[in-house]
């Protein structure tokens, strides 16, 4: 609505500005010209809002963050918008008018759009305040802290909305006075179905950050689910700035990041993954057909070796490459791939070294199975096992899997459990560093890797 207000007055405006004709009324031409760029632009700024998360939790926004975002995005949503509609405006006569109508339209669009948006805010806000609005929290722990995390909370969390249902104690020591102010709903080792049961929308781990096995142990429990997960930090973590404050008053949470890219990120980093995918499989027909043809010829079988793999929210899928190994390879079992494997073939030696039997894995990321850039799936057989020794393993399991990785670039490839273990710690960093930037600099490390022929 601020959108489509600030484009008609700016329309208006805009004769002004240019000293067109002060005595100016709107005709059926102009009136169909207005109305045509005004569905324009509302498409745009609606899209362009929904791809920086404006429309993503909308109970939880503050005043003063919407404001600086808002100044943000409008500077560039009025960049494109001048470039794209104002540029070539042929009642345009020097720099100077252009100056005038892009500042114009900036103000317009942020000032209308900034009223709006801190009245619907603090609507909201007030229906938080009364309680009219709330989410039902659940605090995993059961001693003083987890009972002094209540207080604060009830003291001073009214703006938060958050609404204490109970509390999942953690061994069997149990807060006296906790027990009285809050019901013992099940143990945290229940936190799935309790979160189903109750309709938990939030839940605050107060135990001591001291307890890292413990906190992981519950962080893998959550993984999958879509509750907000916060934990109480210790004065170390808040040395370290590891603390976000999103409100100056109330308990101090570091909040366990769910949305590991934003969503213009998201959307763009799935373009360029169908993108380049069409592209490659498109202009590198020929060396796909030359590789088949050196796959046949190396050792009787099929071309291609396909083989179930576990993909994003643990989904199975089917991993498609050259054949690089001798047919029944696996004829005792699965095994993991060594330096000297007697089972790989000649020219499967050489494609490994050049990465080049991974390239049928662009119909994989074409299909959305993986992505270009992300942690190499696993086999479900090797899953077990790892998560035996390295439980948040199945952190992994947050994004697609990809064609390269950030742990096969920098650690290598893996001839044991252990090792895969090892490896896991680059692609955790990976994933708690997601981005473009990132994505890019993976990619160019591994096109390295193929050129010096250092892969396995």
């Amino acid at each position: 609505m601020g959108a489509l207000l600030a484009w008609g007055a700016f329309f208006l405006l805009r004769k002004y500005l240019l000293r067109e004709n002060l005595d100016y009324r709107l005709g059926e031409n102009d009136l169909f010209y207005v109305s045509g760029a005004a569905v324009m632009i509302a498409l745009f700024w609606t899209t362009l809002y929904a791809l920086v998360g404006e429309y993503r939790d909308i109970f939880r926004k503050s005043r003063l963050s919407e404001l600086i975002r808002l100044a943000r995005v409008s500077l560039l949503g009025v960049v494109v918008v001048f470039f794209a509609l104002l540029l070539d405006d042929q009642g345009v006569r020097n720099y100077h008018a252009y100056y005038k109508t892009f500042t114009a339209y900036y103000l317009l669009h942020f000032g209308l759009t900034a009223v709006l948006r801190i009245w619907a805010v603090s609507s909201i806000q007030q229906l938080v305040r009364r309680g009219t609005i709330s989410f039902p929290t659940l605090l995993v722990g059961s001693n003083q802290l987890a009972l002094s995390t209540y207080a604060d909370l009830q003291r001073t969390g009214r703006h938060l909305g958050l609404r204490l249902v109970g509390f999942a104690p953690i061994g069997s020591t149990v807060d006296t006075e906790l027990a009285t102010v809050l019901p013992a709903v099940g143990s945290y080792q229940q936190l799935p179905s309790l979160i189903q049961s109750l309709s938990i929308e939030q839940v605050i781990v107060a135990i001591e950050s001291s307890e890292h096995r413990r906190i992981q142990e519950i962080l893998n429990l959550l993984e999958g689910s879509a509750v907000r997960i916060s934990v109480l930090p210790d004065l170390y973590q808040m040395l370290l700035g590891s603390v976000k404050v999103n409100h100056i008053f109330g308990t101090p949470l570091i909040e366990i990041k769910q949305d590991l890219l934003p969503v213009w990120q998201r959307v763009i980093k799935r373009a360029l993954d169908v993108g380049v995918a069409a592209g490659f499989l498109v202009l590198a027909s020929p060396l796909y057909l030359f590789t088949a043809l050196m796959v046949r010829s190396s050792s009787p079988g099929p071309v291609f070796y396909r083989q179930p793999r576990i993909g994003k929210n643990g989904v199975p899928f089917t991993i498609i490459k050259f054949r690089s190994m001798y047919v029944d390879a696996e004829k005792l079992g699965p095994a993991l791939s060594s330096d000297h494997d007697p089972r790989i073939t000649r020219w499967g030696r050489f494609m490994r070294k050049v990465r080049l039997d991974e390239f049928p894995q662009f119909w994989n990321v074409l299909r959305g199975d993986m992505s270009i850039v992300g942690p190499r799936p696993e086999r479900q057989f090797f899953i077990d096992q790892i998560v035996q020794l390295a439980p948040h393993y199945r952190h992994l399991h947050r994004v697609r899997p990809g064609l390269t990785s950030l742990g096969q670039v920098k650690y290598g490839y893996a001839e044991t459990v252990p090792q895969m273990v090892e490896r896991l710690k680059f692609d955790i960093l990976y994933i708690e560093n997601m981005s473009l930037a990132m994505d890019f600099r993976v990619i160019l490390y591994t096109l390295k890797i193929i050129v010096e022929g250092r892969g396995k």
